[in-house]
């Protein structure tokens, strides 16, 4: 079975590489070149600029793929390239979609892949749904086989998840919580949510690749461990050893200091977020999620005390945090 990954060598994508690899897929990516270190052993690699339809053309010219897997769609406009390219290339196309898609704010805490996808408050989710539009349109005018897959928030050894992170320099919270001081949780702490390790994600994901009977469909994969979000606070402090200091506030005060929170706390985090995970284990039964987040976070500190060049500090994002916890005690003395 052949496999072709447009990306391959990010967070999410390298843990499904590997598996893939494993089962005996015979991989090829298509990157940029800039992750060479992080390319599994078994795979090839092919360096092209996918922004270049001439130059995707040319390296499938003559070749099908079992699966093609697109990593990196984001706008509409790429999944109708897609489309165009690989119509009659693949026997499944795969788009990575995303949970941010589901509407906001939510009807049900249940998360279903029947829950209406209208998320008022963040244009990625709007733009994830789009592209779900238009690659179910192809489906049903052309029999484009694409499966949907919408991953929720997904981590790995390389980061360390928090709704009131640093996406870029996730040491940056560990750093705040072993100086002694304080971190912010929006809003009370106490809504649910959900946090899948990449090699747990890896197991649904893999389990769909080339599965007849996923095309047309879309499945979202994701833990079924549910935490509050005070519980992950205390989780990551539990792996380094300390009980963080947190300091609740609302997620329109948080968007007041940091105004690019307003769609990923309003129209993600600040609901809950539990997922009925239902359809995909009928379709792939051994898909069992096996890593705590207790378990994953303590791997992710792990990899960071190990590579201490990633303890990396982003004092931007210091600054706004201590700016939004001098404004709550303004209002809170």
């Amino acid at each position: 079975m052949k496999a072709l990954f447009i990306g391959g060598t990010g967070l999410i994508s390298t843990a499904v590489s590997a598996l893939a690899l494993q089962r005996g897929w015979e991989l090829t990516l298509f990157t940029r070149g800039i992750h060479r270190n992080d390319v599994p052993a078994g795979a090839e690699q092919l360096v092209v600029d996918v922004n270049d339809d001439a130059a995707v053309r040319a390296a499938i010219a003559g070749r099908h793929f079992d699966v093609i897997v697109d990593w990196i769609a984001f706008k509409p406009e790429r999944v109708q390239r897609d489309v165009e390219l690989f119509n009659g290339k693949c026997s499944q196309y795969i788009l990575i979609s995303s949970c941010a898609a589901y509407e906001r704010p939510l009807r049900s805490p249940i998360i279903t892949e029947s829950t209406s996808l209208n998320n008022r408050y963040w244009q990625y989710g709007r733009d994830k749904r789009e592209c779900e539009a238009l690659a179910f349109a192809a489906y049903r005018e052309t029999g484009f086989p694409v499966t949907v897959v919408r991953p929720s928030l997904t981590y790995g050894d390389t980061q360390i998840p928090f709704a009131m992170g640093s996406w870029r320099h996730p040491w940056s919270l560990v750093q705040r919580m072993l100086d002694g001081k304080e971190i912010v949780v929006h809003g009370d702490g106490t809504s649910l949510w959900t946090m899948t390790h990449n090699t747990d994600f890896a197991k649904g994901f893999v389990g769909l690749m080339g599965c007849r009977q996923a095309i047309g469909e879309a499945y979202h994969i994701t833990s079924d461990e549910v935490l509050t979000w005070d519980e992950i606070a205390i989780a990551i402090g539990d792996a380094v050893g300390v009980t963080p200091k947190m300091v609740h506030c609302t997620a329109q005060q948080i968007a007041r200091f940091i105004p690019g929170e307003e769609g990923d706390l309003l129209g993600d985090k600040s609901t809950c977020g539990i997922f009925d995970n239902t359809k995909i284990k009928r379709l792939v039964p051994d898909f069992v999620c096996t890593t705590s987040f207790a378990q994953g976070v303590r791997r992710s500190v792990a990899y960071f005390e190990a590579h201490p060049e990633l303890k990396t500090i982003d004092e931007d994002w210091n600054r706004s945090i201590d700016a939004i916890i001098e404004a709550d005690r303004r209002f809170h003395p």
